[in-house]
């Protein structure tokens, strides 16, 4: 989960005047946590707090997502997420929001079978999906994006992670390069998009750190990507010390504190 936040934060301040290269200060004075870590930060607090998981419980989840929200009136939510945030109605979405606040899910233990594939983790995924981001689109980025995640969390390659994602039921492509799509992205929120990109920088990267930087330096939906990256890679890389305490000093105490927890909940420390 910090692996997601680092990427939010790193890439908040590319988001909207990208930077095609990878030599950059990683924690500048105008970087900040954007809704990509809000959300997130919901979806540890159900980890946590509630850690339901049945068809009864999404009517729950949401309104701890709205709750989070709300308390975080930040102006980066999308035009039809903030009108989710008043009215939580699932609105057929497939914006990368799904894949971006998915990666605390990804934590539990869960079986994964010979093909790939977690019907109980999708299940999960689904749970905290669902609630906005219901078009199969999005739910297909987050389940690809959390499997990577735990993959990546229990030794498998990155040729046996890539192979998941390009196989049925995800399909996607990954037949391009971080240098290949760094001359011609663009600003894109769609899961379709932005899941792909984010795999393509984990499985070229050569650490956490690279990994958040080809994220920032491809362009396109910064903050996301990388944090999409940063949430896989964490699980296969683990997280510097150093990195971890620079992101944290951007979150508010309440944050810090469940962050804490979610680590001890989960069993796990990626430091």
């Amino acid at each position: 989960m910090i692996g997601a936040i680092i990427g939010d934060i790193v890439g908040s301040r590319f988001e909207f005047a990208n930077y095609r290269a990878k030599n950059f200060e990683l924690f500048h004075p105008q970087c900040r946590f954007t809704d990509d870590t809000v959300c997130t930060m919901a979806v540890a607090d159900w980890v946590v707090n509630v850690n339901e998981w049945g068809p009864g419980a999404s009517l729950q989840f949401s309104r701890m997502l709205q709750r989070w929200c709300l308390n975080f009136p930040l102006g980066d939510y999308g035009a039809m997420f903030s009108e989710w945030i008043n009215n939580p109605v699932p609105y057929d979405s497939f914006g990368n929001g799904s894949a971006m606040r998915v990666s605390p899910v990804a934590w539990a233990r869960v079986p994964i079978l010979p093909e790939f594939s977690s019907p109980a983790l999708d299940r999960r995924v689904d749970l905290v999906t669902a609630v906005s981001h219901n078009h199969p689109e999005g739910l297909k980025g987050a389940r690809a994006v959390a499997l990577a995640i735990q993959m990546a969390h229990r030794g498998y390659t990155k040729a046996e992670i890539s192979a998941a994602i390009v196989s049925p039921p995800f399909d996607y492509s990954l037949d391009f390069t971080c240098a290949s799509i760094r001359k011609i992205n663009q600003f894109d929120e769609t899961c379709q998009v932005t899941v792909p990109q984010a795999l393509v920088c984990f499985l070229e990267s050569g650490g956490f750190e690279d990994c958040i930087r080809l994220a920032v330096s491809i362009g396109g939906d910064s903050d996301t990507i990388a944090a999409i990256a940063g949430s896989i890679a964490e699980a296969y890389y683990g997280v510097s010390s150093w990195m971890k305490y620079a992101a944290l000093s951007y979150l508010p105490g309440s944050m810090r504190a469940l962050i804490s927890q979610f680590y001890k909940t989960v069993n796990y420390d990626p430091f």
